[in-house]
């Protein structure tokens, strides 16, 4: 009889809860179940971080530079503070009037005391429309700086095809650093005649996260050079610096290096797990936008999920082939639901991605084989609310200056254009 007195009252009891739902305290310890399962989209991709043993360093202050002029701006006035050193690696420095004005201002340093190392990719020299020459070279280093060349192209040449230095580093007695997009040249500012403005967008950090910056210079240059740089004076931080606790929300920083040999997965990996953490939206802008494979299918997975998945490529490039690819493969993801944008201002060099406004990434890579499979590339992985609104509000303004890709505008391009872009996006792996 007691039995049944129970079952009945227990029966009662599922009634009610199903009319009128739970009591307050057994709704909330649900939901706090469900919450201690649920993580956003940046503690997801931090957990992926700390699991490749990727330290995300706390205590930064973080400065977005959105344009070249900003960028130079910034960096000028910073290394007329430099009481130690000045670290400077870079794909290519351009022999133009931001070049020279550098050059004089690294050298007034020098007098002071100051050491100064620069290194450039001899690939990426070669690639310049104004390189720097022997002759420069020289005067630089009886000037006092000590400038030198990443893995100098000799016989048989193929061999130096791989692995090219495209990473941007600058530090600044160890305690200032930047990275991101750009290299040394004046049409940052002033743009190049054929293409318009050059869009592109930098990172300055302030703070222990700038350790990383630096282990990664004085390992490219102790490896080409054979010198053994390093010591307290190059890493003033140290380990509780680089371990201490948040003391504002924000402010995190991951440096993320992909090096051949030694972590030539890092950067193709790190785009797939931002991307797998995504929960309502990706914002990506990329210049030679032909991505592996294996982006491609996460970027095809997020659509899948739900995730607003928005990709802006320029219209105009300082290349020919590759962007016809970007466009090819770019005009497929539409197809699958992904949001494509056209960028009409010029030249949109940037390299950053915004996932669930939560988090974002500036830095030297590119979406292409060239950046994910070969080269030396570094990117900031940033945990700052700010910083992601701003690249986010920028992302916005700079629709109203885009053309959204449909199937119409797609095929407005001439048959031939449509032609080369499919023929091109077989050299995905290459390219």
């Amino acid at each position: 009889m007691n039995d049944y007195k129970f079952h009945k009252k227990f029966l009662c009891l599922i009634l009610l809860i199903v009319k009128f739902g739970l009591p307050c305290h057994a709704q909330s310890s649900i939901i706090a179940e469900k919450d201690s399962t649920y993580l956003p989209a940046d503690s997801l991709f931090a957990r992926y971080l700390h699991s490749q043993n990727v330290a995300i360093i706390n205590n930064n202050d973080l400065k977005l530079l959105p344009s070249g002029r900003e960028k130079f701006n910034d960096l000028f006035e910073e290394i007329k503070k430099a009481k130690h050193h000045i670290h400077l690696e870079y794909f290519n420095f351009r022999n133009d009037s931001i070049g020279n004005a550098l050059f004089d201002l690294l050298a007034e340093k020098v007098k002071d005391g100051v050491k100064v190392r620069a290194m450039f990719d001899a690939f990426g020299n070669m690639s310049n429309n104004r390189p720097l020459r022997k002759r420069l070279l020289k005067d630089l280093s009886k000037r006092g700086i000590e400038i030198i060349t990443f893995d100098p192209i000799t016989f048989p040449y193929v061999n130096h095809a791989a692995s090219r230095d495209h990473q941007k580093i600058i530090v600044i007695d160890g305690k200032v650093g930047y990275t991101g997009g750009m290299n040394i040249a004046d049409y940052y500012i002033n743009g190049l005649p054929k293409i318009g403005a050059w869009r592109d967008m930098h990172i300055r950090i302030k703070g222990p996260a700038v350790e990383k910056l630096q282990e990664v210079f004085l390992t490219m240059w102790n490896k080409e050079t054979k010198q053994q740089i390093g010591g307290d004076e190059y890493f003033p931080f140290g380990e509780d610096s680089l371990n201490a606790a948040p003391v504002h929300a924000g402010h995190q920083v991951a440096i993320v290096q992909r090096a051949p040999k030694i972590s030539p997965e890092a950067m193709r990996h790190a785009y797939i797990a931002a991307i797998n953490s995504a929960e309502r939206k990706i914002q990506i802008i990329n210049p030679y936008f032909t991505p592996t494979s294996s982006i491609r299918r996460a970027i095809e997975k997020a659509v899948d999920r739900g995730v607003r998945v928005e990709i802006m490529i320029p219209g105009k490039s300082d290349i020919s082939f590759t962007p016809d690819a970007g466009f090819y493969l770019a005009n497929q993801l539409r197809k699958k639901g992904a949001h494509i944008y056209v960028y009409n201002g010029g030249f949109h060099h940037s390299k950053v991605m915004m996932v669930d406004e939560r988090f974002c990434t500036v830095g030297s890579t590119n979406l292409n084989s060239r950046s994910l499979r070969y080269d030396y590339e570094i990117n900031a992985f940033v945990f700052d609310l700010p910083v992601t609104a701003q690249l986010t509000d920028i992302f916005s303004a700079d629709k109203q200056n885009s053309t959204i890709m449909t199937k119409e505008v797609y095929k407005k391009r001439t048959p031939w254009k449509r032609f080369v872009g499919w023929f091109a996006h077989l050299f995905t792996p290459v390219l």
